[in-house]
């Protein structure tokens, strides 16, 4: 697995085993021996997760964190607590802090990349379902300004289009579901089938209507009466 980290540490020969450990398992690394370093490399590049120590000068990894989770741009980072701390009370006030994980020295490296893989996927899925969640949005808001725009024009076509396009029922049924702004994903859940084929079906409208996105298609569709 691969992924851009940042370890913070104040100590130079774990820093220096850790981040090793890290390259040689496919991590990109970038280190700093004080969070004061750190947050001036976050400005520079904003890794996709953060291992940093408790017990560090000037600025410990508590107040670390809590700038982090006050900033927009790092505040949904996942963050490691590195530390030769162990006691349970220092390990809640870890968490309440906003913390991802707690790992206390002296620690096996193969359960921190297990713990860092771990979170570092957890992000992905996140990621993937917001991302998957605001481009549904932004669909169905394209949907409603076509229908809208031909409303203000007419109303939208209901005879036969002039141009006869011949659509299997499958077919008909993955249009009618796309021009109501669903998702490949959910069109395969309402029609009981896999995204594969959903994918299929979408690729062959494109083709019989000679559209090449998903808001061209709708737009297609309800002028020429292909849906309701």
């Amino acid at each position: 697995m691969s992924g851009k980290l940042l370890l913070v540490d104040d100590e130079p020969g774990l820093r220096r085993a850790v981040q090793e450990y890290l390259q040689e398992s496919g991590f990109t690394v970038t280190v700093a021996g004080n969070a004061t370093d750190g947050w001036e490399l976050l400005q520079q590049e904003t890794p996709d997760l953060i291992i940093s120590d408790i017990m560090m000068p000037q600025v410990d990894g508590y107040e670390f964190l809590k700038q982090l989770r006050g900033d927009p741009r790092f505040a949904s980072l996942p963050v490691v607590f590195l530390t030769a701390r162990g006691m349970t009370s220092d390990r809640i006030l870890g968490y309440q802090a906003g913390c991802d994980a707690y790992l206390a020295k002296p620690f096996d490296p193969d359960e921190l990349v297990a713990l860092v893989e771990n979170l570092l996927d957890r992000r992905i899925a996140v990621t993937a379902t917001k991302d998957s969640n605001e481009q549904l949005e932004d669909i169905a808001k394209q949907v409603a300004e076509i229908r809208s725009l031909l409303n203000q024009k007419g109303g939208i076509t209901t005879t036969p289009s002039p141009i006869r396009i011949d659509l299997t029922p499958r077919e008909q049924s993955v249009l009618d579901l796309v021009t109501q702004g669903l998702m490949n994903k959910e069109i395969a859940r309402r029609l009981e089938t896999s995204v594969r084929n959903v994918e299929k079906y979408v690729s062959r409208l494109f083709g019989k209507t000679g559209t090449n996105s998903r808001t061209e298609l709708v737009r297609y569709a309800l002028e020429h009466g292909l849906t309701q």
